[in-house]
């Protein structure tokens, strides 16, 4: 009975199922008339072959509705709508006799017009349709000029005798039909010949000397996109070399006109024309030849106004600069000199000009500047006017915000900020920022009743300045300034207070960055110097609660030893006795490492030192004495380029300039550690690689996938990683299976507050999809752990001991949801436990793969 049961269950679900299909697929056809066919696939064929080209795909007018995981869901959004919803409601309206008058002397006349354009009536509709996608129903006069865009494209691929056709292919389906384009290639026209009529002398010399890089050559097939590619490629050359005012539609190209050749052989001959120089004044169209020009004179007009007279300003002149200003110069002259890329008799160029306008931007102390360019009667001599509008001196700047997160209910942030420009007349910017936030916190531990109970300011101070500020050593040949170089100095502090252990934050950092090219980035920070201080260490069992757990577990096994009666106490409200904090916690803590207690199992002890291990290294003050080395490559060209890669790549060293030191200073040493300022310092190598690759899928859809590896080794001066330096996995923007710290190290159980450790390997994929106007899907798959190496922690779970240990990757698998906002992206993402190396082998797969363990992680913008 029970399987039979059982059976009828499945059987119901089955049929619940395909009913589903049945109504949507019903659906899809709501506002397909009888005689009409809704598109549901488009397909084309070069020479029976098949096309999977997305530019060719484009060119079709008629495309399938959009789709979810091959759902429709926007066209049967379109379709719940009602097509008349003023007729529908007119229609209710009048379709009981008085129905309206009683509606009149229930509400109003002017009510009841205003209840036929409400929400419920109309607006509901209205919304469907704008967010929904109507039925694309096949029309053969757009399929008709698809062909005729499909055959203009292979035109201009060299293909000029193509035919084209189309056949319409129902699909076996009612009312749904699939488009055919066929398109016959023929044989290729080949280029013959190529030649050249250049008006000007100047650009004919140009040309020959750069001729052999043309994109046109004898025996290419003909290409209507390289002929685009030579009039732009002709144009950088001229405008690099001299030719400041060239008019790329000077250049033309002209095709040999002998049809017998063309008819016969499918051979062209090409034909590079490039006219003089057009001027258009009084009505007149006049030509001259184009000429190379060089600087004579290089104009920088700071603080300019269009308003005032240039008779009231005053100028200096500066290595071929002739510098004017108002009242008082308040730069300097070489800082401005730097900035500029021409120099006088240097030939004109256009990367200059674009370095110029990069470089004065980069200063910071200007808003966008403005070039102009004037020649004298030769057209030989060209004069440049750079007009610079400087920003104010001071600015103030602040942000409030509201905060709620795992450690505070609620909380306020308000952040001033004061920046000072050009402190020193040399584009120097100082930066003052400061920060207060206030919170409430129902954490038992906190012992105070305020409501705002929880608090952290903090306040940071640099100075950045375009150029490399190197002591004893001058770097302009080895990064010129065109690179964008900056250099930046800060200095920084934190407190808290009722968070954790209060810690008390002070950092320094002098860096570097310089930017050779779009797409490549140098970062360097040749002193990173962090100082970390705990104010309450002896509150780490208050806050790291299942440290302390751990730790009270064991010593309930040993609460009957009459040296450890003191060490417990009863709480309110409960039988059990606990370890008091802090000295029931230390208490017991010393009497295991001294073995004062009875009968100790080795396992306990082993537990219980791993715990004091672990409270010493997130206890312990931390003095980071570090520096590091960053590049960033990017090929991807602006926001909307969804095919592009990009790599980061770190490594960063600690602790050899404090080791090489103490062979000439004598530090303090204690446990066989060097201490400065009674802190020992950590010594680390720390190395990390991230790449990250984008595909197009067609039509906004867009696969991502993300690679990372980090490895930090302590060495000579320590034996572990700084909490602050170590790295942890789960959360929003890693596995977002797992909580963040929640995930290992290795196949442990979460088995710490805060999980951390110094390997790191981490897999991200994600397919992103449109669903309807700004809202955006996602369907993601996240792998990665974290373990320990060359490390203290003897926990044989926690530790990577080689290839093996690939077996403790976590899966983590789910589905999100984002909206676009245009300048930031809100994102919404459930997250799965699919593969749990902290479970036994038989149970790691899909343990947890419900709603009741999901995780639901919120973050901004994409997590890569």
């Amino acid at each position: 009975m029970r399987r039979i049961l059982r059976t009828k269950t499945i059987g119901t679900k089955v049929s619940l199922v395909l009913l589903t299909i049945a109504i949507t697929s019903c659906n899809s056809l709501k506002r397909v008339g009888e005689n009409e066919l809704l598109v549901k696939r488009n397909t084309i064929f070069t020479d029976s072959i098949k096309v999977n080209d997305e530019d060719i795909e484009s060119l079709i007018l008629q495309n399938p509705n959009s789709t979810i995981l091959g759902y429709p869901l926007r066209l049967n959004l379109y379709n719940l709508a009602k097509k008349n919803p003023d007729s529908s409601f007119q229609a209710w309206l009048y379709r009981k006799e008085k129905r309206e008058e009683r509606l009149i002397k229930l509400l109003s006349r002017k009510q009841v017009v205003r209840l036929g354009e409400s929400f419920l009536v109309k607006g509901l509709s209205e919304t469907l349709k704008k967010i929904g996608e109507a039925p694309v129903i096949l029309d053969t006069t757009e399929t008709k000029r698809t062909l005729e865009r499909l055959s203009a494209y292979y035109r201009g691929q060299g293909y000029l005798n193509n035919n084209t056709s189309y056949t319409i292919d129902s699909l076996a389906k009612r009312q749904r039909a699939e488009v055919i384009y066929q398109i016959t290639l023929g044989k290729p026209f080949i280029i013959d010949s190529v030649g050249h009529n250049i008006a000007s002398p100047a650009i004919d010399s140009l040309y020959q000397l750069n001729k052999a890089e043309a994109f046109i050559q004898k025996g290419d097939q003909f290409n209507i996109g390289d002929f685009s590619k030579e009039r732009e490629r002709l144009a950088a050359v001229f405008g690099n070399n001299g030719v400041y005012n060239f008019q790329e539609s000077s250049i033309k190209f002209d095709i040999l006109s002998d049809t017998t050749k063309i008819a016969n052989d499918q051979q062209m001959g090409v034909i590079l024309n490039i006219d003089d120089l057009r001027k258009r004044g009084e009505g007149l169209v006049t030509t001259e030849p184009y000429k190379v020009s060089r600087f004579e004179n290089i104009n920088i007009y700071t603080d300019f106004l269009f308003d005032e007279r240039d008779s009231e300003l005053q100028f200096i002149r500066y290595e071929g600069y002739t510098i004017f200003y108002r009242n008082k110069l308040r730069f300097k002259p070489k800082t401005l000199a730097d900035a500029i890329f021409f120099e006088k008799d240097s030939v004109y160029s256009d990367i200059d000009k674009v370095r110029t306008y990069r470089q004065i931007s980069n200063l910071g102390v200007f808003k966008y500047p403005t070039i102009n360019f004037e020649t004298d009667s030769t057209g030989t001599r060209l004069s440049s006017n750079i007009y610079l509008a400087a920003r104010p001196k001071y600015s103030f700047g602040a942000n409030l915000d509201v905060t709620h997160s795992n450690i505070q209910q609620i909380g306020m942030a308000l952040s001033p900020s004061l920046q000072a420009r050009n402190l020193f007349k040399g584009a120097e910017n100082l930066s003052l920022s400061a920060r207060l936030s206030i919170g409430n916190s129902s954490d038992p531990n906190i012992q105070d009743n305020r409501f705002f109970n929880i608090q952290e300011y903090g306040a940071d101070l640099s100075l950045d300045f375009p150029r490399i500020w190197f002591p004893f050593f001058k770097t302009s040949r080895l990064i010129p300034s065109y690179t964008l170089p900056r250099t930046r100095i800060s200095l920084g502090t934190s407190f808290q207070q009722n968070i954790g252990l209060d810690k008390q934050t002070f950092n320094s950092i002098l860096g570097y960055s310089w930017t050779p090219s779009e797409k490549i980035n140098h970062g360097v920070e040749l002193l990173n110097v962090q100082f970390v201080n705990n104010v309450r260490p002896e509150q780490f069992f208050r806050f790291y609660r299942s440290s302390y757990a751990d730790l009270d577990g064991i010593a309930d096994n040993y609460q009957d030893d009459a040296t450890l009666v003191d060490l417990f106490v009863i709480p309110e409200g409960s039988d059990e006795p606990q370890l008091s904090i802090p000295d029931g916690t230390d208490g017991f803590i010393e009497a295991v490492e001294t073995n004062a207690v009875s009968g100790i199992t080795n396992e306990d002890r082993v537990d219980v030192l791993r715990i004091e291990e672990r409270r010493e290294r997130l206890t312990e003050d931390n003095l980071i004495f570090a520096s590091n080395y960053t590049l960033n490559l990017n090929n991807r060209t602006d926001i909307t380029d969804n095919n592009f890669f990009r790599f980061r790549f770190k490594f960063e060293s600690a602790g050899n300039l404090l080791s090489g030191l103490s062979n000439l200073i004598p530090f303090d040493e204690e446990d066989d550690k060097l201490e400065v300022l009674d802190v020992p310092f950590s010594q680390y190598l720390k190395g990390e690689t991230e790449f990250v690759k984008y595909w197009d899928l067609r039509r906004s859809n867009v696969l991502a996938f993300r690679s990372f590896f980090g490895i930090a080794v302590p060495y000579g001066n320590s034996n572990s990683i700084p909490f602050v330096r170590s790295y942890f996995a789960g959360g929003a923007n890693d596995n977002r299976g797992w909580f963040p710290y929640s995930l290992g190290p290795g196949r442990t159980d979460a088995i710490n507050d805060f999980n951390e450790a110094n390997l790191k390997i981490a897999l991200n994929l994600e397919y992103r999809f449109p669903i309807a106007g700004n809202f955006k899907g996602a369907l993601f798959a996240d792998a990665g752990n974290i373990w320990n190496v060359f490390d203290n922690v003897e926990d044989p779970d926690a530790k990577f001991v080689g290839i093996s240990s690939l077996a403790d990757i976590a899966l983590g698998s789910g589905f999100g949801l984002r909206y676009d906002f245009t300048y930031f992206l809100f994102r919404v993402d459930l997250g799965f436990k699919t593969y749990n190396p902290a479970e036994e082998i038989s149970k790691r797969w899909f343990r947890d793969y419900n709603f009741a363990n999901s995780v639901l992680q919120i973050g901004i913008n994409y997590p890569f």
